[in-house]
This record gives C-alpha cells, sequence and structure tokens, in this order.
C-alpha cells in the first residue's frame, strides 16, 4: 500500500504545479491535445497492466467493466482533444470600438477564457479509472490548460500509483512540463493541498459528508477557490399506468438491472421508484431479483456504510420488505423496499437519504397530486427518469418542472445508469448532487469548470493573445460584434 506523501515531496508537487501553470496555460490547443493523445495511447498500452491490478483493489470483474472503463477513460481524453481542435471552449469575443455604440462611444474590448490555474483533484473509489488518476476531472482540466495534483483514493492505491507513473511519463514525453501533472498520497495530505494558496480550484467525487467537509474548506480560505463536489443522489424514477399496461415486466425488470449493476455503487443508482397504486409488479419485481447473486462491495467501509443504512432504512415505519438477503458478508445480495407516500412522507431523512449499495425504495402514489408533492420534498440529485407513454403527454407536462427542478438530467424510457461522454452530457444537479450546479463532470462541457475568462480592452494587436488578434492565427469560432 502507498505510503502518505512526505511534506518535502508534497511541497515539491505544490510548487513545481505553480511554475508549470503559465508554460500549461500558455501551450496552443493543439499541443494540449497532442499530450491528451499521448495519455490515452499510454494507457490503452498498458491495459494488461492495468485491469487487472484494478480488479485486485476494487473487486470489480475485469471484463466487461475494468476493461471497459479503461476504454471509457482513454476515449473522453481524445474527446478532449477534440474540443481543443475544435476551439469553441475558448469563448472569443471580439467587439471593434464604436462611436454609436447606444450606451456611448464603446471600446475595443475582447473576451477569451484562460486556465485558472493549478488544480487539485480527489479521486473517487467507485470507477478506477474513469473518475481516478486519469479520469474526466483530470482530463478536463489538462485540457483547460492547468496543471493536475490528484490526490489518490485509498480504495485503489498500487493502481492509483502506477497510473499515475504512466500519465506523468507520458506527458512529460509528449513535451508537457515535468511537473504538470503528479499523485499525492493520504487524507490530511490532500486537505493539506485543498488549504494551499497555489490550488486554484479543486474536484471532487465521492460521499456528501467528505465533499461537504472539502467544500467548506475550500469556501472557507482566506483566498477562496471554487470546488466542484459531486456528492450524492437518490436519481428518482416515475413510471405511469399507461407504461405500466404497456410493457410492465419490461419495466420492472430494467429497474432490478439498474439499481443492481455495480453492486448499486454507481452515482446514478436509482434509489425512489414512483409507481402507481395497485401497479401489480410486485411479483415480477421479485422474480426479477430472486437467485440473484451476491456482489462484493468496492472496499470494507463501504460495505459497512452500505450495511448500516440499509438498517436503518429497513427500521422506518411503514417500509416494508420485498426482495432481500441477510447477507452481513462485504458480498450483498439486492434488497427492494416499498412504502407509501404518506409513510414516505412521514419517514424522515432516512428515506429520503441515498443508499450506496444494491437497494432501493418503491413509493406507491394515488394521483397526479400526491406524486407532486413527493416530487416537492425529495432531494434534488444528478437524474430523474419517467416511464411513460406517448398517451402520457398531457398527465405528464405539468410534472416535468418538478423534475426539471431537482435534477440535472432527465430520461424518458431510459434508466440513469450509464453516462456516456458526449458534447451534450450534463452529470451535475441542485446540491446535494453537486457543489456547482451550473456545472458537469462528464462530457466536453467538463471543461469549463477549469477556465476563468478576461476581458482585454483597448490592447494593441501585437499584445493580444492569439485567440483574440484581428487575424484569428488560430482560425477559431469567435463573435464579432455581436454576430458569429
Amino acid at each position: 500500500m502507498s505510503q502518505a506523501t512526505d511534506a518535502a515531496t508534497l511541497e515539491k508537487i505544490l510548487a513545481g504545479a505553480a511554475e508549470a501553470a503559465r508554460p500549461a496555460a500558455e501551450a496552443t490547443p493543439a499541443e494540449r491535445a497532442g499530450w491528451l493523445t499521448a495519455v490515452a495511447d499510454a494507457l490503452d498500452a498498458a491495459a494488461g497492466e492495468l485491469v487487472p491490478l484494478a480488479h485486485a483493489e476494487t473487486h470489480l470483474p475485469e471484463s466487461p467493466r475494468l476493461a471497459g472503463e479503461l476504454k471509457r477513460t482513454t476515449f473522453q481524453l481524445r474527446l478532449f482533444a477534440e474540443v481543443l481542435s475544435d476551439g469553441e471552449y475558448l469563448g472569443a469575443t471580439v467587439d471593434h470600438a464604436d462611436p454609436d455604440w447606444p450606451m456611448g462611444p464603446r471600446p475595443d474590448i475582447r473576451r477569451v477564457k484562460t486556465a485558472i490555474g493549478p488544480v487539485l483533484v480527489f479521486a473517487a473509489s467507485n470507477f478506477p479509472f474513469a473518475f481516478s488518476v486519469a479520469g474526466g476531472d483530470t482530463a478536463s482540466a489538462l485540457a483547460a490548460g492547468c496543471p493536475v495534483v490528484l490526490k489518490a483514493h485509498p480504495g485503489h492505491p498500487e493502481l492509483s500509483a502506477q497510473t499515475g507513473s504512466i500519465v506523468r511519463e507520458a506527458l512529460i514525453k509528449a513535451g508537457a512540463p515535468a511537473a504538470l501533472f503528479n499523485v499525492i498520497f493520504g487524507q490530511e495530505e490532500g486537505v493539506t493541498a485543498l488549504k494551499d494558496p497555489r490550488i486554484a480550484a479543486a474536484s471532487f467525487t465521492g460521499s456528501i459528508p467528505g465533499g461537504r467537509a472539502l467544500f467548506d474548506i475550500a469556501v472557507s480560505r482566506p483566498r477562496p477557490i471554487p470546488f466542484y463536489g459531486e456528492l450524492g443522489s437518490v436519481n428518482p424514477v416515475v413510471v405511469t399506468e399507461a407504461a405500466i399496461a404497456a410493457r410492465g415486466e419490461a419495466v420492472a425488470k430494467g429497474y432490478a438491472g439498474s439499481f443492481t449493476l455495480g453492486a448499486g455503487q454507481f452515482c446514478t443508482k436509482p434509489g425512489l421508484l414512483f409507481l402507481p397504486e395497485d401497479h401489480g409488479l410486485t411479483d415480477t419485481l421479485r422474480a426479477a431479483l430472486d437467485g440473484a447473486a451476491a456482489q462484493p462491495m468496492l472496499n470494507d467501509r463501504i460495505a459497512s456504510g452500505f450495511s448500516a443504512q440499509l438498517s436503518k432504512l429497513r427500521e422506518v415505519p411503514g417500509v416494508e420488505v420485498v426482495s432481500s438477503s441477510d447477507s452481513s458478508s462485504p458480498a450483498f445480495t439486492p434488497t427492494l423496499l416499498a412504502t407509501t407516500a404518506k409513510q414516505f412522507l412521514e419517514g424522515g431523512a432516512t428515506v429520503h437519504e441515498e443508499c450506496f449499495g444494491p437497494a432501493s425504495l418503491i413509493v406507491t402514489y394515488a394521483d397526479q397530486a400526491e406524486l407532486l408533492r413527493l416530487l416537492e420534498v425529495i432531494e434534488p440529485g444528478l437524474t430523474a427518469t419517467i416511464h411513460g407513454e406517448e398517451s402520457d403527454v398531457d398527465w405528464l407536462r405539468p410534472v416535468l418542472p418538478s423534475l426539471a427542478r431537482i435534477a440535472g438530467r432527465l430520461l424518458w424510457n431510459d434508466w440513469p445508469t450509464g453516462v456516456t461522454v458526449s458534447w451534450a452530457q450534463q452529470h451535475g444537479g441542485p446540491y446535494p448532487a453537486t457543489t456547482a450546479p451550473t456545472t458537469t463532470s462528464v462530457g466536453t462541457a467538463a471543461i469549463e469548470r477549469f477556465l476563468r475568462p478576461i476581458a482585454w480592452q483597448g490592447f494593441p494587436d501585437a499584445l493580444l493573445p492569439e485567440p483574440l488578434q484581428e487575424a484569428n492565427p488560430w482560425q477559431l469560432p469567435r463573435r464579432t460584434d455581436g454576430s458569429r
């Protein structure tokens, strides 16, 4: 197991990140795209080494899970290289001087985004590749031109060390600054780095208590910094009577597969299922879960936390067990619980909280009005899903504002587990889903977290950054005098 980073090494890494900030920010998009592609190539080449190591430390299956996750990781590195080539992420805008501007004579003013500075990334436990050392936060920060200090997750320390070594070596070989990327270990060392004035922003994926504690530190610094935390989500699913009549069995099986996927250790796991009263799916749901194999949790700490939270949930008055196992080992079979709308509204915080693991809660509703009351009280999250039919359009239209209020991604006749990496993806939501609901941690827009805009007013062309020069030497998409 990797030891905590000693104080001298931590200081060297932080100092190096600060020194690398300027050359990283000044590198051209093409240069940074080359860095990302080099990292992707190196990770793909090391798959035979990294995947077994990930399996040994996380209990996740090598194939298809970990092999597929590594491919996702290298895909998103290459996708951010495309973002850099596209150039729109810089938001380059030019307003030429205009003596007849309605607000009075307008000076020449030009706006472009630049790297925010060194970024501290806290790796996640449940995705040892895609949300860890070389995951989306690292990829988007490097794409923005920011040095990255990666705080490794204690759940997979050896994998973190090896992945970090591969990433660092690939970046240096590709011509990046030597201190552009480094990995640190240790909880206190992560806090020390977060407090360091050379760190300009931080990101985190993990639990609500852990993320909130780090968020409070980040915003309480003498000079507060942005903290992009993804913390927790219950991801409600609403099913209509028409959907049950048309394809109830398929909905039940899809739901069972979604909330048990990866032993329920996904931030997008559907934790609440809203069904009409007299839905008639209980036996189908139970049958879908019968015989399900026990799945190991990522580590003993997560297994213990799941067991404790599930015990609290089962003890809430009015909560009944639909399907369960009494397994008390680090491996669990799925647990499905049920309650009524009235009991859910009276059940206190426990029924509203995320239960991270293979468990989910059914809540029955009598009509649209009762469903709306339920949606008004549940915690915001990453996703909200509807399973309905075209005939439900008028019935669902008043429900949509409530779902949009509490989620960053809405799904129609699909399941929230499985978050593709794309240009339009949104993986974020109101607190406690994230600490910054205007951003995403997945998809190309994730780069925006690590950029800040600067306006240049009245400068001669020779002193302007290339994206703003009159000749547009990088041939960027720009808005000029209000026109694209």
